[in-house]
């Protein structure tokens, strides 16, 4: 990845930062599903530059980078364009080369905690081509679990209902070229750290 733009979410009294990460991170979705190929591949990553982990909890911060091969590509997507109606909520540079100097690499990944027993209980049902009261006694016994992993919450368009898209990140070692879900997501391509 060689070329980069950064979004910065800019604090506001009218509209907290999770209720703006959902709105940002929506309109960027939107952009990729629009770059998909026929794999449902976008050749643009995402990064969140002040991502923390910790034991109890993780947050995002309050920027994302865009990443891509080349400047033509971040160009094309025009982020601008899905931002706009944003535009008094956040920041955004132009398109920048990626420094020399990097701290590493990352990869970030989406992950599907099993935290929701009903939701877990309908997949089951479904599968299994059982009813639902049936499948729920399955889960009866499933204790809350903590996720310490943040995520951003999302509407899907297909199905009209929220859902929190978790995000998980790991650090690398090397770099691996390769291409992204729909949101800028994947098990094994990296982004640049710096």
């Amino acid at each position: 990845m060689k070329h980069y733009l950064e979004i910065t979410l800019l604090p506001n009294p009218d509209i907290n930062l999770l209720t703006l990460w959902s709105k940002v991170f929506q309109q960027i979705h939107l952009g990729m599903v629009e770059m998909q190929n026929d794999q449902k591949r976008v050749p643009i990553g995402v990064s969140f530059p002040e991502y923390i982990i910790g034991e109890k909890y993780s947050v995002l911060g309050d920027k994302l980078r865009l990443f891509a091969q080349d400047e033509t590509t971040l160009a094309r997507f025009n982020a601008s364009r899905w931002l706009a109606r944003l535009s008094d909520h956040i920041h955004l540079t132009g398109i920048r080369s990626v420094p020399d100097k990097l701290n590493g690499y990352a990869i970030y990944q989406r992950e599907q905690p099993k935290t929701n027993k009903e939701r877990l209980a309908r997949r089951y049902a479904i599968r299994n081509h059982i009813d639902y009261d049936t499948a729920i006694q399955r889960y009866s016994d499933m204790e809350y679990k903590l996720i310490s992993t943040p995520f951003i919450r999302l509407k899907s368009l297909s199905s009209n209902k929220i859902f929190c898209l978790w995000i998980k990140k790991k650090t690398a070692i090397e770099s691996s070229n390769n291409t992204f879900s729909s949101y800028g997501l994947s098990t094994s391509a990296t982004v640049p750290e710096f």
